[in-house]
């Protein structure tokens, strides 16, 4: 037996959950913390004021409406700030609470009395380890649920108390880097929205020279008085997307659909979208090139719009319609950047009529107006607004790397191919 087969033996041992240090121990949720089930809170008791009550759609985002209840129940259904909550029907996730007093709905466990041998922060991180395995455990059809007593039965590593800690601070230092880049992220979205306002208005001018800026009153709001108001059917061609069947065999060039786009963040997806058959004819009158824009024409993304670049020989879906720019009068990214406005919006949902499966047509679309400022003042704003978004596409991918990092140390550290016990952390 060679020295490092020797040094293995010594220090890992088979468990349950595979190879792990011979010091960590093996125990299951059930011996770890107690876990209390949430009211059974019936609709006829939903108030419209009172303290809320906390059910899955409010710990996973899926729905900002809240529920009250203003009566009296057993104190252990109070849910406050920095309580653990683990969602176990229908949607198995594990959450900190991080909001007001509440009262906990059925369908989740708040978890409580921990055992002296487990540090509350590892709690939180080891059981999101065991998300995944706590699905293939689930019962039912159509609502899946795991048991309390499968819940209970859920194998965990224990290392010691101090090496918990250490686990537990690593993750949290990549988690809250993550929050921060988040809420960065979030500065910057906030930043653009009052720069295109800023822009739209005023122009490309400083806050320091707004006084110098001449205004008029428009029919789209106040504007440069140099500036002028077209229809975007004067200055530009609207044409709908190709009708075919889409394949995953290359038998043509790409087929571009909405929902290989991300609307919200105008990227192309062009590794996943699929080919399709066109003859040289058609393929000339459809296919894709720099600076066009596609608008989504029906369906909840109705009027949000795409500027293709670096695009691989490609055409575009019916659902899709391409608007090309005269580049005598426009500059294709003032145009994209315009259709993210409150003009531009307001007058989407104004021929939608507030219906979301009305959309919208060319012949709608041709009669929107659009500020105009020279073709210079176009670029200038487009480059401003072109830097806040390389700035926000540079920390979404941060926060992409950070989430990988944050995933591979989960899994590492919590089966020990990563150890931190000896590392020193600071007070």
């Amino acid at each position: 037996m060679t020295t490092q087969q020797t040094l293995q033996t010594e220090e890992y041992k088979q468990t349950e959950l595979g190879e792990l240090p011979k010091e960590w121990d093996v125990v299951k949720l059930g011996d770890v913390a107690n876990y209390i089930n949430g009211y059974p809170f019936k609709p006829i008791q939903w108030k419209k004021s009172g303290i809320p009550i906390i059910r899955i759609q409010n710990l996973t985002g899926s729905s900002n409406k809240e529920n009250y209840f203003d009566g009296s129940i057993p104190e252990k259904y109070k849910v406050k700030k920095g309580d653990i909550l683990i969602s176990w029907s229908a949607s198995l996730g594990i959450f900190e609470w991080v909001r007001e007093d509440g009262w906990l709905n059925q369908h989740i466990f708040k978890v409580e009395n921990y055992s002296p041998k487990i540090n509350k922060d590892f709690f939180y991180y080891v059981v999101g380890t065991q998300i995944n395995f706590m699905k293939g455990k689930t019962h039912g059809s159509t609502m899946h649920h795991i048991t309390k007593l499968s819940f209970l039965d859920v194998n965990i590593p224990l290392p010691s108390l101090q090496e918990q800690q250490k686990i537990a601070y690593v993750l949290s230092t990549v988690q809250n880097a993550q929050e921060k880049t988040e809420n960065f992220i979030n500065c910057l979205k906030e930043l653009k929205k009052s720069a295109m306002k800023h822009l739209l208005t005023y122009g490309a001018v400083s806050f320091e020279d707004i006084d110098k800026v001449e205004l008029k009153e428009s029919e789209i709001g106040m504007m440069p008085k140099s500036w002028k108001i077209k229809e975007l059917g004067k200055i530009g061609t609207f044409q709908y997307g190709y009708t075919e069947t889409s394949s995953e065999k290359k038998i043509g060039p790409k087929f571009l659909r909405i929902t290989d786009i991300d609307l919200n963040k105008s990227q192309v997806f062009w590794g996943t979208v699929p080919y399709c058959k066109i003859d040289n004819k058609e393929y000339s009158k459809y296919s894709l090139s720099d600076g066009d824009i596609l608008i989504a024409r029906i369906g909840a993304t109705t009027g949000k719009t795409c500027i293709i670049k670096n695009s691989p020989e490609s055409v575009f879906a019916s659902y899709l319609i391409r608007y090309k720019v005269n580049e005598d009068d426009l500059n294709a990214k003032y145009v994209y950047y315009f259709t993210a406005s409150n003009i531009y919006w307001k007058q989407i949902n104004s021929n939608k009529d507030d219906k979301l499966k009305k959309g919208v047509s060319s012949s709608q679309l041709k009669k929107f107006n659009i500020p105009l400022p020279s073709l210079t003042e176009q670029q200038n704003i487009a480059s401003i607004l072109s830097a806040i978004d390389e700035k926000i596409q540079a920390e979404e991918q941060k926060k992409e790397a950070l989430k990988e990092t944050f995933n591979s140390l989960l899994k590492n550290l919590m089966t020990a191919k990563i150890r931190v016990n000896n590392l020193e952390v600071g007070a």
